[in-house]
């Protein structure tokens, strides 16, 4: 799954063009490589976005083409909590 449908999906950020200016502005990396919006997701990457004055680190743990709000937070695990994720 594409990079910022798949930050769009696991509500991670809420829109997929604000996901996409984001990926293209180059403040997402994975696996500690910047990343374009269309960089290719999957169970076990590491996706860092810079925010603000902030980095968020999340663990990618499923890739879903659609969940439910109530089970997006399954798809990914928080290790780090910057700007993005403090909601």
């Amino acid at each position: 799954m594409r990079l910022d449908k798949y930050l769009k999906v696991a509500r991670v950020i809420k829109r997929r063009t604000i996901a996409n200016e984001v990926s293209a502005a180059g403040r997402v990396s994975v696996n500690g490589k910047t990343a374009k919006p269309s960089t290719d997701i999957k169970p076990g990457d590491i996706i860092e976005i810079a925010f603000g004055s902030g980095l968020s680190r999340i663990r990618v743990l499923a890739v879903k083409e659609t969940v439910r709000k109530n089970e997006a937070g399954e798809l990914f695990e928080i290790l780090e909590a910057g700007d993005a994720l403090k909601e």
